[in-house]
């Protein structure tokens, strides 16, 4: 049987990626997030994703996620350094333009996320990724697509938690967690 799902590369977001992210600002692809963002809002977003980008590793990366073999950036995609439940945790999340949701893109990228997430704490990188054994998602409890990609991707469901997104506004979203570790690479 053929793997239908499609191959995609993650780079590292940079400044030119500023218009993909204001594709990813549309309405349908924020309404589980609280809406779009305004024009400052997506400015102070970009350089937050830029710095990350060219900060310590440890301290997690944003990706822009390209289609291959066409070349073509479909989304965004990272993981960085949380604190949940008084733990040192990595977070991550993504978004895929509405011409290419439904492909798999979202999962394929996530399973390439969790191998970056992966080699940076098993290099040791940085100081943040010490204790950063479990990678975390909170898609929203009713957002079907990115629960099925976290359950696709391997994340193992830990229930349903409020969750403060944006800054102010209280989501109910499910908590995914996968085990970043070495012996959890093997299972």
């Amino acid at each position: 049987m053929e793997n239908a799902t499609p191959p995609v590369r993650l780079e590292p977001w940079s400044e030119e990626d500023a218009e993909l992210l204001r594709a990813l600002n549309a309405p349908e692809l924020t309404a589980h997030l609280g809406g779009p963002e305004t024009e400052e809002q997506l400015v102070r977003r970009h350089r937050r994703y830029v710095d990350l980008s060219a900060a310590d590793p440890g301290a997690g990366r944003m990706f822009r996620i390209v289609l291959l073999p066409e070349g073509t950036p479909v989304g965004s995609i990272g993981f960085w350094a949380q604190t949940w439940d008084d733990e040192p945790v990595y977070e991550t999340g993504w978004a895929v333009l509405p011409g290419f949701q439904g492909r798999g893109v979202a999962t394929a990228a996530t399973r390439a996320v969790i191998t970056e997430a992966r080699a940076t704490g098993a290099q040791g990188v940085g100081n943040a990724t010490e204790g950063r054994r479990y990678l975390h998602a909170f898609p929203s409890s009713d957002n079907t697509a990115s629960n099925a990609v976290c359950r696709k991707a391997g994340f193992r469901p830990r229930g349903e938690r409020d969750f403060e997104y944006p800054p102010g506004r209280l989501m109910r979203c499910n908590d995914w967690r996968l085990d970043l570790g070495p012996s959890a690479q093997e299972a």
